[in-house]
């Protein structure tokens, strides 16, 4: 792969601080590397590698121009920023929500629909941490199945509200008062049935993310999925409970092959070992994995499935690295 100029717009965040880590130990090829936060960081220094990098501002990471950028500084940064970069013919992979579902743009995990990205897409999204989980163990089902229908609770990791959320439960874990209450309730030693905000229809916006997001990168609006996302004090990884209902008929022995063969993905399935997946086994892991497979009780094209996978890893920076690799063995930048 050819060395890239790189900037990291949210190099100080919890995903960028990730990036930076995936980068060294995939030994991304870096001939430049632009780490931008927030003003109040600038100038300030950050490590990578055996040395640091200066923090600079967004304009001078423009006027740099570098060869792609790695967005993870939230969605109005997003909107204002990254026509600006694609326009100086930087390419763009983004983080947040800002253009996930914009029909101009793809919405991508290269496992799963890599080959949809053409040589003219500048701004590329990285899906919400739920749902790439969430399709890299659909795509091989779907492929051979036909999901008709599924529904999917969540059970998602502080650390995907980011650092203050993670510092709540930590106050509220030590006895302390929070420096910043970041949830409506405590979530130390309680579970909120609350990701996001609230919409008209009832659902959150994490919830209607997976329904939306899922149809997108599965290039099939026929699938159709309802989801519950609670928020857990688990650090390390968010946990789904999957049911699907599949147009034709599967062998056990069949899913299980499927799902082990598909790359990325691990399945975990052991129970009388109590081997199964667990966020504090997936946590510092670019997998998603997969177990607790059996079959419904009341439809035989109906499938229970667990799926874990470290959400700042897999389920945001790891993707993200994925996406800039994919471009750069297709060969985008000669």
């Amino acid at each position: 792969m050819k060395s890239l100029r790189v900037a990291i717009i949210g190099a100080t965040g919890l995903v960028g601080r990730t990036i930076l880590q995936i980068m060294e130990e995939r030994s991304f090829p870096i001939d430049e590397l632009i780490a931008v936060a927030s003003e109040r960081s600038v100038g300030k220094q950050i490590p990578f590698q055996s040395s640091t990098v200066q923090i600079v501002g967004l304009d001078d990471a423009l006027a740099s121009k570098p060869d792609i950028a790695l967005f993870s500084a939230g969605g109005d940064t997003s909107l204002k920023w990254a026509p600006k970069f694609a326009a100086v013919g930087t390419t763009v992979v983004d983080n947040s929500s800002a253009w996930r579902m914009h029909k101009d743009y793809k919405l991508i995990v290269p496992e799963v629909n890599g080959d949809a990205i053409s040589k003219d897409d500048l701004i590329i999204a990285n899906p919400n941490c739920s749902t790439i989980q969430l399709v890299m163990v659909l795509k091989p089902l779907h492929d051979q199945y036909q999901i008709s229908r599924g529904v999917v609770s969540t059970y998602q990791s502080v650390t995907g509200t980011g650092q203050a959320a993670v510092a709540q439960m930590d106050d509220e874990r030590a006895g302390r008062t929070p420096a910043q209450q970041v949830y409506p309730h405590q979530i130390d030693k309680n579970c909120l049935p609350h990701c996001d905000t609230f919409q008209e229809n009832g659902y959150t916006r994490e919830e209607m993310k997976v329904h939306r997001e899922t149809k997108k990168i599965m290039r099939d609006d026929s699938i159709s999925l309802s989801c519950t996302a609670v928020r857990v004090p688990v650090v390390g990884g968010h946990g789904e409970s999957v049911f699907l209902e599949f147009e034709k008929d599967f062998e056990m022995a069949d899913v299980r092959s499927m799902l082990s063969d598909f790359p990325g993905v691990v399945l975990q399935d052991d129970p009388e070992s109590f081997h199964y997946p667990m966020p504090i086994t997936a946590h510092g892991k670019d997998d998603v994995f997969v177990g607790r497979l059996r079959r419904d009780l009341s439809n035989p094209r109906g499938l229970h499935l667990w799926i874990v996978s470290d959400n700042l890893r897999k389920g945001a920076a790891t993707n993200t690295i994925q996406i800039a690799e994919y471009l750069n063995n297709q060969g985008r930048w000669g």
